[in-house]
């Protein structure tokens, strides 16, 4: 490097655009306050950078019809939950991204998958702990220890030389934000180590045909550190939410060239690790007496999955002048908007009571079949009246105060009608099938008409 200039540039930490001095808002992708600051090398020392001196695969170029059209070859890691989300196992040659909080379960779960799998030769390179700590943590999730093999080791050029030796069926870095390339300048976790050691990943997966797992850290706006480009580079990332505090965790996938991204698996942390919650529904429902007012419970869907979740409300008289709103794993633009359409065309004033919402489990609801159990948890809080338990709702409301059809009913009323509930109200609007005898199917148009037809 002796002979390279050094220089001081500025890197986009979403989008990883490079100036040459600092700016409020990146004139690539647009966001404010996201340069940081790194010196790099330039001039005669490029010319020894990995990924320019790296010869190329070799591989001749193929026309589009002549490429199989065979679906690609899948490994199944031992977890239901997680070949469901990666769209029926791990992609051969595929980089998979997962990011989530310090603490979260992304060590424990990369950890899980060799020693359920004692098939595969597994590689587990990691540069936060050492062979020891890993050892000890492996212990306490128990399974075979025979075939994983631990590295640790933080400059990517060595841990890519080791799996070239070793040919394993899976490699595991933990994490990128440890790792630095030798050939570039910079602390591990900048930008431009980040980008380069994901990079070399992702060409020692597709050459070498082995399946990569990559655990990355998340800032503390809740995107995964480093640039917006490492998202791009891999090709599935998965996100863990979730309180590190509680006991559930919740893995989603956010990237999948391999299969769908509305998909989303259920982990209970234990004292032996992870374990699959195969029945959402149990830890979301009521787990209380019967009579509690301002409950209501949602049949929604995530993905292709049916959940019924309890929907909290608290609406009292504000103490300090100003009411408030707030909610907890649901949007509270969309809180505002119900609470008005409820005062604008059901009649009820709550312009001068405390509001706050929450979904039970931690989880995070974008559906906007939730929209009916939030009013009526609302009204029930605000006429101190309980919803009988056996009751859900599975509807959206409009701004007219109409209800609206959503989608797959028929799904969410058999995963209602298993759970033991014998009424759910949809939109009279929705086309129904003949499901089942065991639960009622309440039709409504309108908001007036889902009060008088609860809250008679």
């Amino acid at each position: 490097m002796a002979n390279g200039k050094v220089k001081t540039v500025w890197f986009c930490t979403e989008c990883g655009n490079e100036a040459p001095k600092w700016m409020g808002q990146c004139p690539a992708c647009g966001a404010w306050n996201t340069m940081v600051e790194e010196k790099v090398v330039t001039g005669a020392a490029k010319k020894n950078d990995s990924h320019r001196a790296m010869a190329g695969s070799g591989n001749a170029p193929v026309k589009l019809s002549e490429v199989s059209s065979d679906s690609q070859e899948r490994i199944s890691l031992r977890l239901p939950e997680v070949d469901r989300l990666l769209g029926g196992g791990l992609v051969k040659g595929s980089l998979v991204l997962v990011g989530g909080e310090p603490g979260i379960g992304k060590s424990t779960l990369s950890l899980q998958i060799p020693l359920l799998n004692p098939e595969l030769n597994v590689l587990y390179a990691t540069g936060e702990e050492s062979v020891n700590q890993v050892k000890m943590r492996a212990q306490r999730i128990g399974g075979d220890h025979n075939s994983c093999y631990i590295y640790s080791e933080t400059q990517i050029e060595e841990i890519i030389k080791e799996a070239q030796r070793l040919k394993p069926d899976l490699l595991i870095v933990d994490s990128v934000q440890t790792m630095f390339a030798a050939a570039l300048e910079g602390s591990p976790g900048s930008v431009s180590q980040v980008r380069e050691c994901a990079a070399l990943l992702l060409r020692f997966a597709k050459d070498s045909n082995t399946p990569v797992i990559l655990i990355g850290h998340i800032t503390k706006e809740g995107s995964i550190a480093g640039p917006k480009v490492l998202e791009h580079i891999v090709d599935v990332v998965l996100q863990f939410e979730g309180e590190n505090r509680g006991a559930y965790r919740l893995l989603r996938g956010i990237k999948n060239r391999f299969g769908s991204t509305s998909e989303l698996a259920v982990f209970e942390m234990t004292g032996t690790g992870l374990r699959e919650i195969t029945n959402p529904s149990e830890m979301l429902i009521p787990m209380h007496e019967e009579g509690l007012s301002g409950v209501a419970v949602a049949a929604m869907l995530d993905g292709t999955r049916p959940f019924l979740i309890e929907t909290q409300a608290l609406a009292s008289s504000a103490a300090y002048g100003t009411p408030q709103r707030s909610a907890t794993g649901f949007d509270q633009r969309r809180l505002n908007m119900l609470l008005a359409v409820l005062e604008r065309r059901a009649g009820f004033r709550l312009g001068q009571k405390d509001v706050f919402i929450n979904m039970a489990g931690g989880l995070k609801v974008t559906d906007p079949a939730c929209d009916m159990a939030v009013i009526c948890a609302v009204l029930s809080s605000n006429f101190d009246m309980p919803i009988s338990s056996d009751i859900c709702f599975a509807g959206e409301v409009g701004l007219s105060g109409e209800i609206r059809p959503v989608g797959q009913t028929d799904r969410r009323i058999t995963e209602a009608a298993r759970l033991g509930f014998k009424k759910i109200f949809v939109s009279r609007y929705a086309a129904v099938d003949h499901v089942t005898d065991d639960i009622q199917v309440i039709k409504v148009a309108d908001v007036p008409e889902l009060v008088r037809s609860l809250f008679k």
